[in-house]
């Protein structure tokens, strides 16, 4: 744990407050997940193994880093493997539902009790960087946007308009505050209550940026042929919808989907489109969300920045 601590001081920049601490096997510590939201933290455990150091493990924490609060949100796919029932709720101290956390000079909402993963998609931090700064008097266009952070990132970096679309109501409205206690505009940068699928089937709007991060469409192998259709379809419509010389950034979560599969389908929906695709940037999660070398399943996140060009 010690161990783990000294590595976020030197990976993770200091006007950020809200970091992955424990990453598992990336760590040495196979099924424990700790997230840092300023005062608090997100723990889970996955496996058996963890289950048995819980209490010592909550202790250490509250020891180490002397947090306001600990939320346990150990639930999933791989407790029910291992035969240990879902844990939900305070392990220590006080946990409000949201907090506010600081990220590279921007502020967020966070919903610890019941958003998506730990809340907030910390393993992203860097891509939004990235994305932010090619954002500069784009027409920009977020999909599966969630609360908002690639919008508020694009508006920082100058984007002349930024388009969220989620199927959440409850994600949007935080995306609505998070643009708000930023100093930008939800009238300038609209925020789209709808299916993605269904959006590029409606829109006739073309951007000159296109972000696609969404769920993992692939939870197991069984999943692959399916989701493999969920990937190809959403990345053709996207580079339909780009103007020539823009910008795509697409991501898979879906562990069963390795990054060479990835990146076949996302080529094979640039050629359907009748479009090539120049590869800028192979993106990934941050240093924060370290992966064990032996251990390649740890590289759950794959992303492509790509330059498309019509022909």
């Amino acid at each position: 744990v010690e161990r783990a601590l000294a590595l976020r001081k030197k990976v993770v920049p200091p006007e950020t407050d809200a970091c992955r601490l424990i990453n598992a096997e990336g760590d040495g510590m196979p099924g424990l997940v700790v997230d840092r939201y300023g005062g608090w933290l997100v723990m889970t455990i996955g496996t058996a193994g963890v289950e048995k150091w819980r209490e010592t493990i909550i202790e250490l924490l509250r020891e180490l880093l002397a947090p306001a609060g600990i939320y346990e949100r150990s639930e999933g796919r791989s407790r029910q493997l291992e035969g240990l029932p879902d844990r939900i709720g305070p392990a220590a101290g006080e946990v409000p539902e949201t907090v506010e956390i600081g990220e590279n000079g921007l502020r967020f909402e966070v919903d610890l009790l019941t958003g998506q993963k730990t809340g907030f998609f910390l393993d992203q931090r860097v891509n939004r960087e990235i994305v932010g700064a090619f954002s500069s008097g784009a027409a920009v266009l977020n999909c599966f946007s969630y609360t908002g952070a690639f919008s508020v990132y694009a508006a920082r970096g100058g984007a002349c308009r930024v388009v969220s679309v989620e199927a959440s109501a409850a994600a949007n409205e935080i995306a609505r505050r998070n643009l708000l206690r930023n100093g930008f505009s939800p009238e300038e940068h609209p925020l789209c209550t709808a299916n993605v699928f269904e959006y590029f089937r409606d829109t006739r709007e073309s951007f000159d940026l296109i972000i696609l991060d969404p769920p993992a469409f692939a939870k197991s192998r069984k999943d692959v042929a399916r989701s493999a259709r969920g990937y190809k379809e959403i990345n053709l419509q996207a580079a339909r919808c780009l103007r020539e010389g823009g910008f795509l950034a697409t991501f898979s979560c879906s562990n069963p989907i390795e990054a060479e599969f990835f990146e076949k389908i996302v080529l094979g929906a640039v050629r359907d489109a009748g479009k090539s695709a120049q590869l800028l940037r192979i993106l990934g999660a941050g240093p924060d969300h370290p992966v064990n070398l032996a251990h390649s399943e740890g590289r759950y996140l794959k992303g492509l920045l790509l330059c498309l060009h019509s022909g």
